[in-house]
């Protein structure tokens, strides 16, 4: 039902569905190569934050990404970096491409998206935490 990953003192099964856009929703994601280098570029910073990227895709002007953490991520820390050196890293890399899309120092809209995921929806969840009160009786 879960995979499940373990630590020195649990059990669990973190995972998470972040969204974000590009500033303005410019549709800069139609170059392939932008779309390389930035799933390149997540990838590395979620392996310094011992975070596995289970699946990441863009739309034209914003990214999906699925990934799975330890309950001791820090996740605004996580989200600023990986947006903060994303976008430096693709301003300075693609900075002809992008220059009459984005000014400024923003790559990223400052907001985003972030939800907990899993295996089960949570009807299903509720009907079964609910049933354990009848099971015991």
């Amino acid at each position: 039902m879960y995979d499940l990953d373990k630590g020195r003192g649990g059990v669990y099964s973190l995972q998470y569905h972040l969204i974000t856009s590009v500033k303005y929703r410019q549709k800069v994601f139609v170059n392939d190569e932008i779309v390389s280098a930035v799933k390149d570029i997540i990838s590395k910073i979620a392996s310094n934050f011992d975070v596995k990227i289970l699946e990441c895709e863009c739309g034209d002007d914003h990214i999906h990404i699925l990934f799975r953490s330890k309950p001791t991520l820090d996740m605004t820390k996580f989200i600023n970096i990986l947006k903060g050196h994303s976008s430096r890293d693709i301003r300075k890399k693609y900075k002809h491409f992008l220059k009459d899309k984005l000014w400024g120092d923003s790559f990223w809209s400052p907001s985003y998206f972030l939800a907990t995921t899993g295996n089960v929806t949570i009807d299903i969840l509720k009907e079964y935490i609910e049933s354990q009160r009848t099971l015991q009786e």
